[in-house]
């Protein structure tokens, strides 16, 4: 650390650079800590997803190996190969179909943010009623979020 002019102490100003030079070291060793940090992350995260991605896929051998099966037991069972596979593949669109009937339902349910829209609508007016200035002597208040009029 440097001396001030008399020898004892340093000056305000050598204090203050001096705290100007550590703070900028201090942040610069915390944007390294959080690099290094993050693409730790980023590799064991991206490791996890090919992990999820490899079990997906063999999921999705083992479903179509299941399905090959269930029609060859129906076979077994005394069925007509052609027709084993496509009661196996006929459930498989009754599924599908279930399941898009069910999407179809939940999206015509879901709605955009009304009251959110609302409100926002009733602040817009009275932002507009504010600009215009007026002359009468009423206050505009917004409207608290949340409150229905």
């Amino acid at each position: 650390m440097s001396m001030g002019q008399n020898g004892d102490e340093p000056t305000v100003g050598q204090l203050v650079a001096n705290a100007s030079k550590d703070l900028s070291s201090l942040v610069r060793s915390e944007l390294e800590l959080a690099k290094t940090e993050l693409k730790k992350t980023a590799i064991a995260a991206g490791t996890g997803a090919g992990m999820f991605a490899a079990a997906g896929f063999l999921a999705l051998l083992a479903v179509i190996l299941l399905c090959i099966a269930a029609a060859y037991g129906l076979t077994a069972a005394g069925l007509h190969p052609a027709i084993a596979f496509l009661i196996v593949a006929g459930a498989f669109l009754l599924i599908g179909a279930i399941l898009v009937f069910i999407g179809l339902r939940a999206l015509k349910s879901a709605k955009g943010p009304t009251r959110t829209i609302e409100t926002s609508k009733e602040s817009v007016e009275a932002l507009k009623a504010i600009g215009k200035g007026d002359d009468e002597d009423t206050t505009y208040a917004l409207p608290e979020p949340g409150v229905r009029r």
